[in-house]
């Protein structure tokens, strides 16, 4: 069975539930940007475009999740999990006029799933590892991962 790079708490899922009804299909980006440190973003789907360097991790509650190029070679020894607390985080990732904000918390893998990920190989980078049709949106094919 594959190693999850990243999943999200019940809590965060409901406010992403409540997120894709009001705006539709929606993707995650987490950066090592300098306004927002490394908060994982929330955006609509179509309107966020995806670097040729940021990293899929996988999905969230059936949400891509991208993390970029740079802070993926930091980070890539770790499962990243998506939770959400009490405050106003950046102005630009859509739970904010909610009062809440997207949070990562991490751990670093077990020597066993470290070991699953070395065989699986590096994940997908770009736009076109998206494994998920998105109307609306030029370059996406369809991949599977090896």
């Amino acid at each position: 069975m594959p190693v999850e790079r990243v999943t999200i708490t019940a809590a965060a899922e409901a406010v992403l539930g409540k997120l894709g009804a009001a705006h539709g299909p929606l993707v995650f980006h987490q950066s090592g940007g300098c306004c927002d440190g490394s908060s994982p973003m929330c955006y609509p789907r179509a309107e966020f475009r995806i670097g040729e360097n940021d990293v899929l991790l996988g999905s969230v509650a059936g949400v891509p999740f991208y993390i970029g190029g740079q802070q993926y070679e930091y980070w890539q020894h770790t499962h990243l999990t998506i939770d959400v607390v009490p405050g106003r985080g950046s102005g630009f990732s859509l739970e904010a006029p909610e009062g809440v904000r997207f949070l990562t918390r991490s751990r670093l893998f077990s020597d066993e799933e470290a070991e699953a990920l070395d065989a699986e190989g590096e994940p997908p980078r770009g736009p076109g590892a998206v494994p998920w049709p998105v109307q609306g949106v030029q370059g996406v094919r369809v991949v599977e991962r090896r």
